[in-house]
């Protein structure tokens, strides 16, 4: 009995294992939301959309990351006056620079993040007043930023929230002709679970 007290006390102060560190590959999963920061004053409105967010990062060092967004496509109603008029998906792949604070050993680990983002648009389709119409939103490129944390919960598994922001501008066209630049700027909220490998 004293032998196995023993144990478990040896486990329970010894060093925690390595939370991130330099080589590993950390996959992260959960609910994205989107929620595009257009203004009320611009001829579209675009509503918020909830998906599945990945993201896929390698740590080249114990504080500095690289970091690959995905997702499964977001859906997003598009309004005029009130009004849907069309819908549209797209796809917003975003490759980020990162910066770990703390050290190998933190069990919890903030970060934060800027890259390049590239949205591409399909799916468009007109709705209301547009129904039958032929609605285009061309690609953007723009900046992205983020904040995160990751608190460890076993050895591998750790749980994650961040926050994104990205600046996509598309050029909006019905039936050939530009009707409006639509500044969607979203800011995305994740929270979900991750894997160290």
């Amino acid at each position: 009995m004293k032998k196995v007290a023993f144990l478990v006390a040896a486990a329970l102060l010894a060093p925690s294992a390595f939370a991130h560190q330099a080589g590993d590959i950390l996959v992260r999963g959960g609910a994205m939301t989107v929620a595009p920061t257009t203004d009320s004053d611009e001829t579209f409105d675009v509503d918020s959309n909830t998906q599945l967010g990945l993201t896929f990062s390698y740590m080249v060092t114990d504080n500095w990351g690289v970091e690959l967004l995905a997702a499964t496509p977001f859906s997003h109603g598009v309004s005029m006056g009130g009004s849907e008029v069309a819908n549209v998906k797209h796809l917003p792949p975003t490759l980020m620079a990162q910066y770990y604070f703390g050290n190998a050993q933190s069990k919890v680990r903030p970060y934060v993040g800027a890259g390049v983002n590239y949205t591409f648009f399909f799916d468009e389709e007109g709705r209301g007043a547009l129904n039958g119409a032929e609605v285009k939103a061309d690609d953007s490129w723009g900046l992205a930023a983020q904040a995160g944390l990751d608190m460890t919960v076993t050895d591998n598994l750790f749980v994650n929230a961040s926050i994104w922001y990205m600046d996509i501008d598309t050029d909006v066209s019905v039936g050939g002709s530009k009707v409006d630049t639509a500044h969607i700027d979203p800011v995305g909220l994740m929270v979900g679970m991750g894997y160290r490998f």
